[in-house]
């Protein structure tokens, strides 16, 4: 059991190493050679210069002004400076409600974190409970509720703390909600023309015998939306292509390091390397000529394989991507059905161009289904077999609860300073160290699950991490700690008494959580702004990679929010802090330095560094309220078990009410903003369609949208090959097109007057071409 002087020792940890973070960051990033690592979102917007391009040479890499280091602190202000409305414009309006998330943890705990000091922790710490019982404690538990007697009247201050904590949570969660949903849509009204607001995605296209996918999805959308259909691009099974390209890119890399090392080295001596698994076997061979050979093969490769699907039917996947002439007819095709079987022509928002994942729009879609069980499947065993390192962390945290049964480890416990770092920092580093890989491995399930999008990849991602943090480092440690921690408890207790003891040693594991939240939310935000990694891999690819300017630019590599790991991580906080606000308020403040010392981070990094792969326009935001709902609920759900088992009876019933309260609010913000964040007004739309046409009312749009759906291993190759993609076979000058359907599906009945005989194929009706 974690003690003051445990938690002490860590925190000491904790500050100094973030202390080394961040005094080596201030000091790096003003040196010139280290300048494209920390400013990298400049170069990519073509606002700032290279120091190294200019002056002496000393001066190329190393700062001489020491003016600067006395400044070398500088970069906080300057990451508060920047208003949010320019900062949306900067970084976008994903980057900006992220950050509100720290915000908003900011104005939920601070006030509780000031209710709970003032009123709990004194009622919790004026009692002599824990004194005289059998369960293993710290001085720190009797800030807790466990050092309350069974059946005191002061429980009820705990639930109208409860009450409070409630109403102050729904009240600021509405206000951001309406704040978040306000932002969005006058970002998604102010936001110039982009290809995803006039197309969308039209998936499982039916089979036609007599028709392409291309003339079929045409012939579709003449019919049924004849006065707005634009134009379509058909989806091709690229992967295969795209995985060349990408081997080919990687030879290409080698052939530079190979040539440039040859150049700046003995150049009596050519570079050689194995051919055999990872270059560390097989046969010795020149690299040059090795590469180059290579790079041919591979464009051999590309060129057959491009001529394969450009040629072959079935490399033509029933999906398309189909762009209107306004974004009202846009809106009203991705929000209703287009067919009288569900299961046919589905419609939605097709993602921006950036942001489709096109790797899984091969995917037929009968077999997502099927996908989403077996990563159903395999989650759930992922988290249930995670308890193992879980229980092994806890048995690290909890060396005085089983001393007793492993004496001969008392002599290395028992040394103060071992004691205190086993207890209060290797817990939580190794937790840290067991969880570095999950967002690799969600984020694979989440793309074997077929979505289609990035967003939606790191969403699905997120939710997933968020859950597997609550059942295995939240659940699974608080169950397994308790067990350990009251291992002597439980072996000599009935059976009636184990639920009493559980319930006064869950607040006990407040002590674990703070050595985490000091691991990961302290030391891990401060190694987030060195960005030692990217610094090292910059330096390496500089050195051996880079020829031109744009090999430099490629070699910034700026990062992203990475959504699916950094959102579930502060969800985890909000958890911990709702659920220990009312039984354990000494975590609070470790949170309060969280929340505050991230959101510096963070907009710095925003600000300077990332380099966002797509914009949803916060299109996650209802999934951050969902989760800070559940996690009140169950801090609800949990103070109402844990005054259960504290003999409270008269007072815990009136906590049953707050669960109720909370999920009718839930359900009221459901339905008063949630439609903003998956809906799109035909209002808005059409408002936006008159103010453009009014402006330019001679734009041409279709050249504009013709291309942007083009998978990328097509582009910078369409002069070269004629992908029939977009459909333009309907003569412009005409009022009639052709189709080769034999099929009547989808199609209007022919006039009595056309006669009985049916030709090889059928001229139909359709639209009138718009007068110009």
């Amino acid at each position: 059991m974690a003690t003051f002087a445990d938690i002490g020792l860590a925190a000491a940890i904790n500050i100094l190493t973030a202390l080394i973070f961040l005094v080596a960051f201030a000091i790096i990033r003003l040196q010139p050679v280290n300048d494209r690592v920390y400013f990298p979102k400049w170069y990519l917007k073509g606002l700032r210069d290279s120091p190294t391009h200019s002056g002496a040479l000393l001066k190329r890499f190393v700062n001489l002004d020491w003016r600067a280091y006395v400044r070398f602190l500088n970069w906080v202000p300057d990451a508060l400076r920047m208003p949010e409305p320019e900062l949306i414009e900067h970084a976008g309006l994903d980057s900006a409600v992220y950050l509100r998330i720290y915000l908003l943890g900011l104005k939920i705990f601070v006030p509780l974190a000031l209710l709970s000091w003032s009123i709990l922790v004194p009622v919790n710490w004026t009692n002599n409970t824990l004194n005289r019982s059998d369960l293993t404690h710290s001085d720190i538990d009797k800030l807790s509720i466990s050092n309350v007697p069974l059946g005191s009247p002061r429980f009820w201050t705990h639930i109208v703390m409860a009450y409070a904590f409630t109403f102050w949570t729904c009240y600021v969660l509405r206000m951001e909600y309406k704040k978040v949903a306000d932002m969005r849509l006058q970002f998604l009204a102010l936001q110039g023309r982009r290809p995803d607001q006039f197309t969308v995605l039209v998936r499982n296209v039916p089979p036609d015998p007599d028709e392409s996918v291309s003339e079929a999805v045409e012939h579709f959308f003449l019919v049924n939306h004849q006065d707005n259909y634009l134009t379509n691009q058909v989806v091709y099974n690229a992967n295969k292509l795209a995985k060349l390209v990408e081997q080919k890119k990687s030879n290409q890399n080698w052939l530079d390091y190979y040539q440039l090392k040859y150049l700046r080295g003995n150049q009596s001596k050519r570079p050689r390397m194995k051919t055999g698994f990872l270059g560390l076997c097989g046969q010795k061979v020149d690299a040059i000529d090795h590469q180059i050979a290579e790079i041919e093969r591979l464009s051999k490769e590309i060129e057959e394989e491009r001529d394969r699907v450009k040629n072959d039917a079935k490399a033509i996947m029933p999906v398309a991507f189909v762009s209107f002439k306004t974004r009202w007819a846009a809106a009203v095709c991705a929000q209703t059905q287009q067919s009288r079987n569900p299961t046919l022509w589905l419609t939605e928002w097709a993602p921006e161009p950036r942001d489709v994942y096109w790797e899984n729009l091969a995917i037929p879609y009968v077999s997502l289904t099927i996908r989403k069980l077996i990563i159903g499947v395999a989650f759930f065993f992922l988290t249930f077999f995670f308890m193992i390192p879980i229980t092994f962390v806890q048995s690290l945290a909890n060396i005085e609860g089983i001393r007793k049964k492993l004496p001969f480890l008392k002599e290395i416990i028992d040394t103060p300073f071992v004691k205190s770092f086993i207890q209060g920092f290797l817990p939580g580093i190794i937790l840290k160290i067991f969880l570095i890989l999950l967002p690799t491995i969600l984020m694979l399930m989440s793309k074997f699950e077929g979505f289609t999008s990035k967003s939606s990849l790191e969403r699905r991602s997120a939710s997933r991490y968020y859950i597997f943090n609550f059942v295995n480092v939240f659940l699974g440690s608080v169950i397994a700690g308790a067990a350990f921690e009251q291992l002597n408890s439980f072996i000599h207790q009935s059976a009636d008494e184990i639920p009493k003891t559980i319930g006064a040693a869950i607040p006990m594991k407040a002590t674990f959580f703070i050595t985490y939240i000091m691991v990961d939310g302290w030391t891990g935000i401060a190694g987030e702004v060195l960005r030692l990694k990217a610094l090292i891999l910059f330096h390496l690819k500089n050195s051996f990679l880079v020829k031109t300017e744009k090999d430099r630019e490629d070699a910034m590599n700026p990062g992203s929010l990475c959504f699916n790991f950094n959102e579930p991580r502060i969800q985890l906080y909000f958890l911990l802090g709702l659920v220990y606000a009312a039984v354990t308020p000494i975590l609070l403040p470790f949170i309060l330095v969280f929340f505050a010392f991230a959101y510096v981070v963070f907009r710095h990094q925003i600000i300077n560094v990332y380099n966002q792969e797509y914009e949803s326009a916060a299109a996650f935001w209802p999934d951050v309220h969902g989760r800070i709902i559940f996690a009140l609920i169950f801090s609800q759900v949990s103070t109402l078990g844990l005054l259960s088992t504290k003999h409270a009876a008269q007072s815990a019933p009136f906590l049953i009410v707050l669960p109720v309260l909370t999920i009718t609010f839930h359900l009221y913000c459901k339905g008063r903003y949630e439609s903003a964040f998956t809906k799109h007004p035909l209002q808005e739309a059409k408002m936006k369609d008159t103010l453009e046409q009014a402006r330019e009312p001679n734009f041409n749009l279709k050249p504009y949208l013709q291309d942007a759906y083009i998978h990328p291993v097509f582009k910078g190759n369409e002069d070269e090959y004629d992908y029939d993609g977009i459909s333009e076979k309907a003569d412009e000058e005409n009022v009639l097109v052709q189709t080769k359907r034999q099929s009547r599906k989808n199609t209007p009945a022919p006039s009595k007057g056309s006669g009985g005989s049916s030709p090889s194929f059928r001229v139909e009706v359709i639209h009138e071409k718009e007068k110009p």
